[in-house]
């Protein structure tokens, strides 16, 4: 994995962020600056065919840069692949957050048949959809997930299809020990809020978080709001004298 980026203080707590499928490391601008004081690694997803691969390749590229132990937020295929590092890795991840994800993302073949239709007609035969799923109607920021869309070889994004359609973690939820914080948009069609209590559910003493006013993005439509939950869930940095909410 050669395009790994790490910002931020060194010895500060790691944060990792995971992308959805689709969207480049640009989906957590909104992040940074609520992030300024821990390291923040942000990569881009290879072109695999499995969670599992997935999260063996970023687990072999932050060892290249010597980084052991983490915090994880993912978003959709980037959950996924936190759910599974978690359980996998226990001794590796801190604290842990899911973002408007499932254990389980419908049927294999219909999304093996959507990767069909990417490998044949391209992008252009989906993005419109996905952006109707990650927004709200209304929102006035889509045009740089549009052409994050656009971008992608159509190859690479048929294989993050079949790695979602290939992913069920219903059976393993109790296997992740990691604290847990699950955050879903109140109107996310894409993995929706029984989606998110279903997680919750699974994992023991997971904290479930419904942003209003967001889709499949949370991170994006309610950037603030996230940002506060995010932080609120990490690692406290040495010093920082960043401001939060009691933990319970």
């Amino acid at each position: 994995m050669s395009d790994l980026r790490v910002d931020g203080p060194a010895g500060a707590p790691v944060v990792v962020l995971s992308n959805a499928l689709g969207t480049s490391i640009e989906l957590w601008d909104a992040q940074l600056p609520a992030l300024r004081d821990y390291r923040v690694v942000r990569y881009e997803h290879p072109a695999l065919d499995s969670v599992t691969a997935l999260g063996s390749e970023l687990l072999g590229a932050l060892d290249a840069v010597g980084i052991e132990r983490f915090s994880f937020c993912g978003l959709s295929l980037g959950g996924m692949v936190g759910m599974e590092l978690a359980a996998d890795a226990p001794e590796r991840v801190e604290r842990l957050v899911i973002v408007a994800t499932a254990a389980r993302f419908g049927e294999p073949e219909d999304w093996h048949a959507k990767a069909a239709l990417v490998r044949e007609q391209g992008m252009k035969a989906v993005a419109e959809d996905a952006l109707d799923r990650w927004f709200t109607t209304g929102f006035a920021g889509r045009e740089p997930f549009r052409a994050m869309q656009l971008a992608c070889a159509p190859d690479d994004y048929a294989l993050g299809l079949e790695a979602i359609g290939d992913f069920d973690f219903r059976t393993r939820l109790a296997d992740v020990k990691a604290p847990t914080l699950v955050v879903v948009g109140r109107h996310d069609s894409a993995t929706t809020p029984q989606d998110a209590r279903g997680i919750a559910d699974g994992i023991d003493g997971t904290r479930l978080v419904t942003i209003e006013g967001a889709a499949h993005l949370p991170n994006v439509e309610r950037a603030a709001e996230f940002n506060r939950e995010l932080v609120d869930h990490l690692p406290e940095p040495p010093g920082s004298g960043l401001s939060r909410r009691p933990r319970t």
